[in-house]
């Protein structure tokens, strides 16, 4: 499901425009643009998910953030009717945030844009999703990506779980 190339999901606005270049094209629209401007960029990207029925929901954004002036995002959605334990999923979550920084990272770096992971994975142990704390963290640390969990990763905590609910 997650292991496709950056540019065959489907990606939108918030407002619903779907972008119809490929992602990374559009990414790099959007930094000269917002450079132009004048706007000192950094770029977070989360997923979420949620389970309806034998349906689980994924959202994944890229959200722009502008230094004191805002931000944008651009968003995919998926769906997967593979079950799977809460583990599996959050880790799936990542997988998907992973493929699309990997998948930017580069444009990124050349226009000096700084990039954070945010995980839906609460650093809380009383929480469910916290089993895939060490994993997770690993993982996105491992691919030299800056990790954030919650209550720090909004992208994913709100951003991305805002579309997905």
């Amino acid at each position: 499901m997650f292991n496709q190339d950056l540019n065959t999901f489907s990606w939108r606005t918030l407002n619903g425009d779907r972008i119809k270049l490929p992602v990374k094209e559009a990414v790099k629209n959007a930094i000269i643009r917002e450079h132009n401007d004048g706007h000192k960029l950094k770029v977070c990207i989360g997923s979420d998910s949620q389970v309806k029925g034998a349906v689980t929901e994924f959202a994944s954004v890229i959200v722009f953030l502008r230094e004191k002036k805002g931000g944008f995002m651009f968003i995919s959605n998926a769906k997967s009717t593979q079950k799977m334990t809460i583990k599996e999923r959050m880790i799936l979550e990542v997988a998907k945030s992973v493929e699309v920084a990997y998948g930017i990272c580069d444009l990124l770096d050349e226009y000096g844009v700084e990039l954070e992971v945010h995980a839906d994975i609460n650093t809380d142990p009383n929480f469910q999703s916290n089993v895939a704390l060490k994993e997770a963290m690993g993982y996105i640390l491992s691919m030299g990506f800056v990790f954030k969990a919650k209550p720090d990763a909004f992208a994913s905590s709100c951003c991305a779980d805002k579309i997905v609910s």
